[in-house]
C-alpha cells in the first residue's frame, strides 16, 4: 500500500512508520519535514500535498497541535489552537481525501488519552480528543463505500517521558510498538468507526 503518515517526525508518526514501512510504501509529511510538507490548518494546503502525492491507499496523522495551560488562563484563541489544528486539521485531510484515496482506502487520525482520562492544563486537548472521535463515529457511515475512517487514542509514549513525563503523574507509559501496532490495526484490518486506544 502507498501510505501518506503525517507528522511522521513526531513520537507517534515514528511508531506508526516503524510498523508499517516494512510492509508498505510510506510518504512522510510534515510541516517543515518529509517527503512532502502540509499546514494542516490550511486547507489549500492540503489540497497541494494531495495534489503533489497522487492516490493513495491510506492517510494517517499523527499531527496537531493543542495549547495547554490552566483553564482560568485560557481564552477562546487559546482554546481555538486545538480545535483549528488538531481538529480542523484532521477533518480537513478526510475532506479533501474522500476523492484522492483508492477503493477500499482508509483514514486514522489520532486523538489522545486526555478525554478519558486529564490532566490539570490539558483541558484544550481532552476537548479535541472528544471532538475527533464523534467526527469518526460520524463520518464512518457516510464515506463513499468501501472506505473506513478510525482514530488512535495512545495514552502517554514510553518516547515521549522525558519530555511530557511530568505532566501526567501516574500515567502508565505506553510502548511505541503498541502504539506502532494501532495503526496497522486500522490500516490493514476491517473495522471503522473506531476509537482505538493504546493504554
Amino acid at each position: 500500500m502507498k501510505i501518506i503518515v503525517v507528522g511522521a517526525a513526531g513520537d507517534i508518526g515514528r511508531a506508526a512508520c516503524a510498523e508499517l514501512g516494512a510492509r508498505h510504501d510510506i510518504i512522510k509529511v510534515g510541516r517543515k519535514s518529509g517527503d512532502v510538507q502540509v499546514d494542516l490548518a490550511n486547507r489549500a494546503s492540503v489540497d497541494a500535498m494531495y495534489d503533489t502525492v497522487g492516490v493513495v491507499d491510506a492517510v494517517i496523522s499523527t499531527a496537531g497541535d493543542v495549547h495547554f495551560g490552566p483553564l482560568s488562563d485560557f481564552t477562546e484563541e487559546t482554546f481555538m489552537v486545538g480545535l483549528r489544528n488538531k481538529v480542523m486539521g484532521q477533518v480537513n485531510l478526510v475532506l479533501a481525501g474522500i476523492e484522492r484515496i483508492a477503493e477500499g482506502g482508509s483514514f486514522t487520525l489520532t486523538s489522545g488519552v486526555l478525554d478519558r482520562d486529564p490532566i490539570r492544563m490539558g483541558t484544550g486537548a481532552a476537548a479535541a480528543n472528544g471532538a475527533l472521535a464523534g467526527f469518526v463515529t460520524g463520518a464512518a457511515i457516510e464515506l463513499p463505500p468501501g472506505q473506513r475512517i478510525n482514530v488512535v487514542s495512545p495514552g502517554l509514549s514510553d518516547v515521549s517521558v522525558p519530555r511530557y513525563g511530568a505532566w501526567f503523574p501516574g500515567h502508565d507509559p505506553v510502548p511505541s510498538k503498541r502504539v506502532g501496532r494501532a495503526y496497522a490495526k486500522s490500516v490493514e484490518g476491517a473495522i471503522t468507526g473506531q476509537v482505538i486506544i493504546v493504554e
